[in-house]
Parts: C-alpha cells; sequence; structure tokens
C-alpha cells in the first residue's frame, strides 16, 4: 500500500469526503432528544408544552452549519488560532464568574444579546484543539517534564475556573481529556501515573471547596435512602423510570415518572432526558441511542487511526474522549452509578451552548477526514 496525497478539495467535494455515517447518527440523536424534550416537557395538555423542543431545534439547526462549516475549513488552519481562542475562552469563563448570570445558583451564563451561552462548553472544546496543537508539534519532546507541565498548566487554568462557578462535572470532563490526549501524544506511563497519583493526593483539597449542594450529592449516591424525599429524590426517580420501562417502553408521552411529574420538569429535559427516553422507548430505545453514539465514537476513532499527522490524531481522540466521558456519566447517573453531576446528555439533552459545542467539534473531526486522512491505492 501507498499514501497518495490528497487531490485539492473544495467545494462539494470536500462534503462528499465527510463521514456521513457520522453526520447521520449525529441527526439523528437530535431527533431523537427534540422528540422527547417534548415529551418531557408534556404535561398533558398539548397547548401547554413548555417551548424547549422549539428552542432546541433551532440550536439543532445551527449545530449543523457550525459542523459543515468547520469541517469544510482545513483543521490546520483551525489549530493556527488555538491559543487565540484559548485566551478568549478563559476570559469568557473569567467574565461568567464575575458578571455571569446565576441561574439555581451556579454563575455559569453570559446573556450576549438576550441569549444565554455557556463559556464552559466553548471552553472544552478550545482546549481540546490546543493541547492537539501544542503536544502535535512537541512530539519529539513529549515525554520532557517542561512539556508536560505545559499542558497541565494549560489545562489546570480552565478547570479551575469551571470549578469555580461551580461546574464540576464539566471541570471534571478535562482530566481524562489532558490524560489520553498525552498517553497517545507518546507521554511515558510513568509520567501519568505519577500526574494521577499527584491527583488523587490533592482531592480531599477539592473535597473542602466544593459547595454543600455537591457534597450532598456525592454523599447521597453512597446513600439515597438518607434523604429519600430531598436530595436523593432525583437520584430515586430516575432509577425507577429507567426500570419500569421494560423491554418496549410505555409508550411515547406515556411514562407516568415524566407525565406525573415525579421526575422533576425542571431536570427531566437536561440532565434526566435518558430517563424519559429509558421509561418510555424501554431497552430498545435506550439502546439505540448507544449505538448511535457508538457510530459516532468510532467515526472519530478510526478518523484518527488515518490521520496524516499527530494533531490531526490527537484532536480527534480528545473529542472522541470528551463525548464519551458525557455519555458515560450522564447515563450512569440516571442509573445510579455515577453521583449527579449535572453534565447533559450530548445532542439529546436540552441546552445550545452544549450542541453547538460539541457539533463544532465533529466539525473539526471532519476537518481532518476531509484534509488528512490516509488514501491508499
Amino acid at each position: 500500500m501507498r499514501m497518495t496525497p490528497l487531490p485539492s478539495a473544495t467545494g462539494w467535494n470536500r462534503l462528499r469526503r465527510f463521514d456521513w455515517m457520522m453526520m447521520v447518527a449525529a441527526t439523528a440523536l437530535m431527533g431523537v432528544g427534540i422528540c422527547f424534550i417534548y415529551s418531557a416537557s408534556f404535561h398533558g395538555d398539548p397547548l401547554r408544552v413548555a417551548p424547549y423542543y422549539r428552542k432546541q431545534l433551532i440550536w439543532d439547526g445551527l449545530g449543523l452549519l457550525v459542523c459543515i462549516l468547520m469541517g469544510m475549513t482545513d483543521y490546520r488552519r483551525i489549530l493556527r488560532g488555538a491559543w487565540v481562542w484559548y485566551g478568549l475562552a478563559v476570559g469568557l469563563l473569567l467574565l461568567a464568574i464575575v458578571v455571569g448570570v446565576s441561574i439555581r445558583g451556579a454563575q455559569r451564563w453570559l446573556c450576549i444579546l438576550g441569549v444565554y451561552v455557556q463559556p464552559a462548553e466553548l471552553a472544552k472544546i478550545v482546549l481540546v484543539a490546543v493541547l492537539a496543537r501544542y503536544l502535535g508539534s512537541s512530539v519529539r519532546r513529549v515525554g520532557s517534564w517542561r512539556i508536560v507541565l505545559t499542558a497541565t498548566l494549560t489545562t489546570g487554568i480552565p478547570f479551575v475556573l469551571i470549578f469555580r462557578q461551580p461546574d464540576l462535572g464539566t471541570a471534571a470532563a478535562l482530566i481524562p481529556v489532558l490524560l489520553i490526549m498525552l498517553y497517545v501524544a507518546g507521554v511515558p506511563a510513568r509520567i501519568l501515573v505519577f500526574l494521577c497519583i499527584l491527583g488523587l493526593l490533592f482531592a480531599p483539597l477539592g473535597w473542602l471547596v466544593l459547595d454543600e449542594y455537591q457534597t450532598n450529592r456525592i454523599l447521597f449516591f453512597l446513600d439515597p435512602g438518607k434523604d429519600p424525599l430531598g436530595a436523593g429524590w432525583n437520584k430515586i426517580q430516575s432509577e425507577i423510570a429507567v426500570g419500569s420501562g421494560g423491554l418496549w417502553g410505555k409508550g411515547f408521552l406515556k411514562g407516568t415518572q415524566n407525565i406525573l411529574g415525579f421526575l422533576p420538569r425542571s431536570v427531566a429535559p437536561t440532565d434526566f432526558i435518558f430517563s424519559v427516553i429509558a421509561e418510555e422507548a424501554g431497552f430498545i430505545g435506550a439502546a439505540v441511542i448507544l449505538v448511535l453514539y457508538s457510530v459516532i465514537l468510532s467515526a472519530c476513532l478510526r478518523t484518527a487511526l488515518s490521520a496524516r499527522d499527530v494533531a490531526g490524531k490527537l484532536l480527534c481522540v480528545g473529542v472522541a474522549v470528551l463525548l464519551f466521558f458525557h455519555v458515560f456519566v450522564n447515563i450512569g447517573m440516571t442509573v445510579g452509578l455515577c453521583p449527579i453531576t449535572g453534565l447533559p446528555l450530548p445532542l439529546v439533552s436540552y441546552g445550545g451552548s452544549v450542541t453547538v459545542a460539541l457539533m463544532a467539534a465533529l466539525g473539526m473531526v471532519q476537518s481532518v477526514r476531509v484534509f488528512a486522512t490516509r488514501i491508499y491505492g
């Protein structure tokens, strides 16, 4: 086999090189999300349905557009501006702490022209791009402590700012991104083990600065029966919803935990959308969701394996890790395997910032496929 240069790609030729299985899977997830956001907002009267699903339809459309535009832009050009985007993301995180809008006790949002945006979602994607550029350009020296410490500090700044909002779940998502991207870049295992041990040693200090509601989430994850009508309510009702769905579910708009409000309507369209799906579509519906995520993850990894340069490979791996972490933690918390963290289910939960940011990330993966994959002949 031999590797031949990619011919010049413009316009429709670039679109033709997209991984359309990934695009179909992402669009299908967004379609499922809109349906079940509607269901999670349904209170028995079609005239009283909250407008979340209509807003999400707009965000999904914008996300698809951003994905296509990113995919048609050479990812190397995107990575050249990664540090500028990093500075902007850090600036927005600082701005959110100082003048951000507080919703349910968390100051995570900025109101820009009447639209609420969450800078942390941009920061996650930008961090992947920055690490891909930095580690990709430093690959011959990636085993040096200076490279590792610089990458760790680059991750640590947004981690601290997001943790401060407070948003423990989103901050935690940055840790596996850093570690796995370092591993793929070629950092020796002994250094990664040292970083993990160091993190475990400092973890108790993190517990001391957690807000009360965050510590309660962890404590009641370990023992939800301690306060079944208070802090343990969401976890218990979510598990009942998932378990009561059976094989085929109770039917669309017929989930009793959802429709009767046992699964709180304030969180059903966001954190607990998977519980709504499992109750109304059953095990089969939940399995379809997992298959669609598997299609996207496998597409990211295939593109990483065929990338012509290290930066492209790291970019795809970072996006895959971020997506997997979100899916694992969100579904884990709905079935009682993880503490409640507030992480949404990507492309399915209600939320504009997370949807557009993730579609931008998938667009960068498409760009690697279009501009930097091996062609054999």
